[in-house]
């Protein structure tokens, strides 16, 4: 049986790329995706997400939902810079979007499917945690129906990348992180910067990846987020953030993880959105989720092309 996914995500470049992988990889029943503002506003995701799901062929068989319109307590935040106007670098501003989003409100969405499927359903979230964190408050129970819950986010032993200490889904709405944290998921994995920053698609995966729709859209959504990549860090590549939350979800053995105590910070002019590991139990608190600490990036890349070469 194919495992039970909703998506959660704040459509950018590379969430389309996990968006990609989960499809094509043909071991998923994606129930729905879902959007919230984040790299760009909701509603740009939404459009994004539909494109995507144009692009693959199946609109009519994913539907996709509307979630949080901005952070729980904070203002927006986008990174047009990294992702362009759109979101996508542009790739696909010439696709007329006919598949609109089903009713309903995402976190509302998510309750519903998990109850419907106690214990089978795998949420993977790759943008800000403010859609997971207003279902939590709605249904507490959340926690003991969701079959595990897979987050793109944090960084706990090296720096940041939109502040020196923050990672971006948890600087924009570090408040609903900390809901979520808090918790208490049986099951929470977080892949932060630590494992994704080795993930790096480059031009020798974009040529194994072959001539298609799929990969003349994977090569120009990600022109300028390779640049931009050069411009800080010397190698032109694509940083697989979402697309490794995904990879995990579809086989853990991909990643080392450990048991650790994880916060977020709120209230620092410096810090906020920090994640901050308890590596030596020093708060005497218990474990709250597994931490992805090493990948096997050869491995990912080629679930990944393989994916895309499908």
């Amino acid at each position: 049986m194919r495992k039970k996914v909703i998506l959660d995500v704040d459509t950018g470049v590379d969430d389309a790329l996990g968006i990609l992988l989960a499809v094509r990889s043909g071991q998923f029943d994606v129930l729905g995706i879902t959007t919230v503002n984040g790299n760009v506003s909701r509603d740009q995701a939404t459009i994004n997400t539909c494109k995507i799901l144009q692009l693959l062929g199946c609109e009519e068989s994913i539907p996709v939902y509307k979630g949080a319109g901005r952070p729980l307590l904070r203002e927006s935040f986008f990174e047009h810079r990294v992702h362009g106007q759109d979101g996508i670098g542009g790739a696909l501003k010439d696709m007329p979007v006919h598949k609109q989003p089903s009713e309903g409100f995402a976190p509302e969405v998510i309750i519903e499917a998990a109850r419907r499927y106690p214990g089978e359903l795998t949420l993977v979230a790759t943008g800000p945690l403010t859609n997971v964190a207003l279902a939590v408050r709605q249904a507490p129970e959340l926690v003991h129906l969701l079959k595990e819950v897979v987050v793109m986010g944090g960084v706990v032993g090296s720096y940041g990348n939109v502040t020196p200490t923050a990672e971006y889904n948890m600087y924009v709405d570090p408040e609903a992180a900390k809901i979520v944290f808090h918790a208490g998921f049986p099951s929470l994995t977080l892949v932060g910067l630590d494992v994704t920053r080795k993930a790096l698609l480059t031009e020798e995966h974009m040529q194994q990846i072959g001539d298609s729709p799929i990969a003349r859209y994977i090569r120009e959504s990600t022109t300028d987020y390779m640049q931009r990549y050069y411009e800080r860090n010397g190698i032109r590549a694509c940083v697989m953030h979402d697309p490794l939350a995904v990879g995990v979800a579809l086989n853990r053995g991909i990643v080392t993880t450990r048991r650790y105590y994880v916060d977020v910070e709120t209230r620092s002019d410096l810090c906020d959105g920090q994640t901050v590991c308890d590596f030596q139990n020093r708060l005497s608190k218990q474990a709250n989720m597994d931490v992805c600490v090493d990948v096997d990036t050869e491995a990912f890349l080629q679930l990944f092309t393989q994916a895309m070469k499908a």
